[in-house]
């Protein structure tokens, strides 16, 4: 990775606003945390943004982990580990070999795949809850989770139909989540590293943006409370769809 760190502060402030998006979607709306993964692609390239993204994740799993520790157990989060670990490794090696516009249009298509999961989930609850859990649901939401966490650091909306399918509570849904995806982001670190897309530069980098992050982590709530959640949906909706097809084709 080579970040160049000559970069203009405005750089630097749209990618802390993509930070702050990653703090927000932690405490308040969870698809917020697609901008991040738009805007910190845009300015530094769309490998070297799953580098850069990842550290800030584990600093959300870390201090978000003991506001929910007591709404899940580690016996609800095993079933999920082997599949998806083993597609990250798969997905690894598919990042290894990507230059940097195959890079591009994969995380466009699949921000466009995360939005039409969310639409879905919003649409059309009543069918998901429907669907069957089975050991087969649950292998093929742990491969999906796998590649999205990996190649473009966007699995959320996944796990969020993972979860309407076996009809968490809503604090069960923010346990398992907290653990497993803390997990998950822990187990990526080593294949990023050897890929050079986490070292010392993009770590500086992460220095910069965390203030930012801190604060959306810890305003999320109350922010969120500015914008009516439903028009708050639809400019999300709207951006993310634009975004991942800008991505994907230009």
């Amino acid at each position: 990775m080579n970040i160049p760190f000559d970069v203009t502060w405005i750089a630097i402030a749209l990618a802390s606003l993509g930070a702050f998006s990653l703090g927000v979607s932690k405490t308040g709306f969870p698809g917020l945390a697609i901008v991040n993964v738009l805007i910190i692609a845009e300015i530094f390239g769309a490998k070297n943004s799953v580098g850069i993204i990842l550290p800030l994740l584990v600093v959300c799993d870390f201090i978000v982990l003991p506001l929910f520790w007591k709404h899940a157990t580690w016996k609800q989060i095993w079933p999920l580990v082997p599949v998806t670990f083993v597609s990250i490794v798969g997905a690894a090696f598919l990042l290894k070999e990507f230059d940097e516009m195959t890079a591009r249009r994969v995380i466009g298509a699949i921000i466009l795949l995360m939005f039409a999961l969310q639409l879905i989930r919003e649409f059309k609850k009543e069918f998901l809850e429907h669907l069957p859990d089975s050991r087969f649901f649950r292998w093929i939401s742990c491969v999906m989770i796998g590649v999205s966490t990996t190649l473009a650091n966007a699995a959320g909306p996944v796990y969020s139909i993972y979860a309407l399918v076996h009809k968490m509570p809503k604090m069960t849904f923010l346990g398992i989540g907290a653990r497993f995806f803390l997990l998950v982001n822990l187990f990526k670190i080593p294949f990023l590293g050897q890929q050079d897309l986490i070292n010392a530069e993009s770590l500086r980098l992460n220095l910069l943006l965390l203030p930012a992050l801190l604060i959306g982590i810890f305003l999320g709530r109350k922010l969120i409370g500015l914008v009516p959640q439903r028009t708050f949906e639809v400019l999300l909706y709207a951006f993310s769809a634009i975004a991942g097809v800008r991505m994907l084709f230009f």
